[in-house]
């Protein structure tokens, strides 16, 4: 009798890692993907070596071919730009690199940042944290556990946040035993993640992840970052999809960049794309001053006649909050949008 061997079932993680190490980390590559002359590109090559260049495939699936201006691909690919050296803008715009502890980040009076993972899925160019010392926040399991009791010792802390890097680089077995440790903590009230990865690889929201963050019995929040109408994809808006029917918040925040999403028409189809997929705006940055960055930035006159255009345009539940990140100060602080008489 011929013997049947059973089939492995296949890992959900171990598909969107294996998709993940697919990813494009070599521009010339990327801009022969993407059918473009990589002559035009030579004076911008050597940008790699200040920030490494990675995307994932599904990311750039989404990039018109042919065109040197795609508003995905400027944000990924290294240009000489980033060699300037600009007033008013360092490594630490925010004040960050002084944590409270080993990854960890105590910023708000009633809110930590965990660190949970050093590295991400995409780099973008403009990322406030391209110059974090990453390695010297590496926690080890062991380590986590003096995190949780600076949480547990500290009343005042009602929401916890996931943050890196990207959190969601993090297996979801590791994941899913901090945010149980973190739900038992009597004080706290919510987790809150902050992810890029399933706007760049949809795969990431699986099974495994859907089943232990559901479960949590605290508030549930995903936080996504995405900037323009296109990276909202279709397969995104489905991998979506059972969070919000489970009841997890979703919400978005952007950042305004240069040549990208710098202007009404860009900030209202983004909106409304967000909202085909159930998620609320919630923040629109204006640039953090981090060196290597300054090409992207938007003046806030400029970023104030977008927000009187979106506010004519939208309704006010898909309108975010234009805000700057002061380093030190407690929260967000709002950007007078100068609309009163």
């Amino acid at each position: 009798m011929e013997q049947i061997i059973p089939k492995k079932a296949i890992s959900v993680e171990h598909n969107w890692q294996k998709e993940l190490s697919k990813s494009f980390t070599d521009p010339s590559k990327l801009l022969s993907y993407l059918h473009l002359d990589e002559k035009n590109y030579e004076q911008h090559m050597k940008a790699r070596r200040l920030f490494p260049m990675r995307v994932p495939r599904h990311f750039v699936e989404l990039m018109e071919k042919g065109n040197p201006n795609d508003p995905l691909l400027l944000q990924v690919m290294p240009l000489s730009d980033e060699f300037l050296t600009s007033p008013h803008y360092n490594e630490d715009p925010l004040e960050e690199h002084n944590t409270a502890g080993k990854g960890l980040l105590h910023k708000y009076d009633s809110r930590v940042l965990l660190m949970v993972r050093t590295g991400c899925a995409v780099n973008c160019r403009y990322c406030f944290r391209r110059h974090f010392p990453y390695a010297e926040n590496a926690v080890s399991k062991a380590q986590w556990t003096e995190t949780l009791s600076y949480i547990a010792n500290n009343p005042d802390i009602n929401e916890v946040i996931f943050s890196g890097g990207d959190p969601l680089m993090a297996k979801d077995d590791h994941l899913a035993w901090l945010a149980s440790e973190i739900a038992a903590i009597d004080h706290v009230k919510r987790l809150r993640i902050h992810t890029r990865l399933p706007v760049v690889l949809p795969e990431r929201i699986c099974s495994a992840f859907e089943d232990w963050f559901t479960a949590l019995p605290i508030q549930k929040v995903l936080v996504l970052h995405a900037n323009h109408e296109n990276e909202v994809s279709d397969a995104l808006i489905d991998a979506l999809a059972p969070l919000r029917g489970k009841g997890v918040t979703l919400l978005n925040q952007s950042v305004l960049l240069k040549g990208i999403n710098d202007n009404a028409d860009a900030i209202c189809a983004l909106n409304e794309r967000l909202f085909e997929a159930g998620v609320l705006p919630y923040y629109l940055h204006v640039l953090d001053k981090v060196q290597g960055a300054s090409h992207f930035y938007v003046s806030d006159d400029d970023a104030r006649a977008i927000m009187e255009q979106a506010i004519k345009r939208l309704p006010g539940f898909l309108v975010p909050k234009l805000v700057r990140e002061i380093g030190g100060q407690p929260g967000k602080t709002p950007i007078d949008l100068h609309l009163h008489p």
